[in-house]
């Protein structure tokens, strides 16, 4: 859990410190904010979710629903009603989380968690209750609170308040020959189990129980990835990919077609390199191709939605990184949604695939399918 949420970290921070330079742009929509810019601040009442990423971001007003934030610098003052993802550098969170809180980061700082606390970073600092379980992973552990639930940690060290107690279990995983100085007053002997740093990995899988939450969570990182890969092609290439959106929004059939084409020759030339025999060691090689090109117009149509939901609320197209960054995001949560629809949401996202992967295709080879014949 904790390589993945890194991933995306690294994903998200890279793209929000390629539009370090940009005003913030934000787009309201349906009671959700997406906001984005070098300063991204919630200064407004009245929303439900909301989605921020940027150089530093501030949350000074509470939101109703879940809050999703990335950036070097988060700052969160006032009340969360739902679930927080956060992930950056610096995080200051002395809002109340109301729901569950995932949080990766160097220095990490927490107050009132209503549900359960995964964390991880170099330096954690827990100075509210926590009302449900808590998996922690950092170098310096602080606790100033009460943590209700079980409590599953490893760090180099750890510090306990006046005000810390644990209610639930206390599993350490440490390493060989270290052993970490629990008082009796914050959690009794008999309630806490030493284990071998090796199993760390097992207990972060035990405590990914099937919930809706974990659902949610599992379907924001892959729109988080979406919508930070389209958001990272947009910085370098901006206006190539301005013009394959431009493509599959104007000729999507023909785009379907030619995604249609480029995959199957692919996929076809798979079959008959496993015919040569001799051609067996590039068969890997084939298939990694293909699936990358779906993947890649998966996520270039995803940017093309977006684009075209933002057009169809009357905001202009896109002209900085902000806005295309916020573009990617719609996009990618719009797609999201709509693949959950059983059989008629995954043909659409298929067609999306291959629409993508064909208006790359034609920027690829346009000159020789389109070449005059004489």
């Amino acid at each position: 859990m904790n390589r993945i949420l890194l991933t995306a970290l690294m994903l998200v921070c890279t793209a929000a410190g390629a539009i370090a330079q940009e005003k913030e742009s934000y787009f309201d929509f349906g009671g959700d904010s997406f906001r984005a810019g070098s300063t991204a601040v919630l200064d407004v009442d009245g929303v439900d979710d909301l989605f921020m990423a940027g150089e530093t971001v501030r949350v000074e007003k509470p939101i109703a629903g879940s809050a999703h934030l990335a950036g070097r610098k988060v700052f969160v003052s006032e009340a969360v009603g739902g679930d927080a993802y956060v992930a950056g550098m610096e995080l200051s969170i002395d809002g109340a989380i109301a729901g569950n809180a995932t949080v990766a980061g160097y220095s990490v700082r927490l107050s009132d968690v209503g549900g359960n606390l995964r964390v991880t970073g170099s330096s954690v600092e827990i100075s509210g209750p926590v009302a449900g379980y808590a998996l922690i992973a950092a170098d310096e552990v602080e606790i100033d609170a009460v943590i209700s639930g079980d409590v599953s940690l490893t760090a180099r060290e750890i510090d306990f308040d006046d005000g810390a107690r644990i209610e639930g279990t206390l599993t350490l995983y440490e390493e060989k020959g270290k052993s970490l100085e629990v008082p009796t007053s914050i959690v009794p002997a008999d309630r806490v189990e030493r284990r071998p740093i090796a199993e760390w990995s097992e207990v972060a899988e035990e405590f990914e129980v099937w919930s809706w939450q974990q659902a949610i969570w599992k379907f924001v990182r892959g729109v988080i990835l979406v919508a930070a890969l389209a958001a990272l092609v947009a910085v370098f290439v901006p206006d190539r990919l301005a013009s394959l959106r431009r493509s599959i929004l104007d000729q999507p059939f023909r785009n379907l077609l030619f995604g249609f084409l480029a995959v199957s020759a692919l996929i076809g030339s798979t079959i008959l390199l496993m015919m040569t025999l001799v051609g067996l060691l590039l068969t890997p090689l084939t298939v990694l191709t293909a699936l990358l090109s779906a993947f890649a117009g998966y996520v270039v149509g995803a940017y093309a939605v977006g684009v075209g939901l933002t057009l169809l609320a009357g905001r202009p197209e896109p002209d900085s990184m902000g806005t295309r960054a916020i573009a990617a995001a719609i996009g990618a949560l719009a797609v999201a949604v709509i693949g959950l629809i059983p059989f008629f949401g995954w043909l659409f996202v298929l067609a999306l695939s291959l629409s993508g992967a064909g208006a790359i295709a034609v920027w690829l080879f346009q000159p020789r399918f389109f070449a005059p014949t004489y």
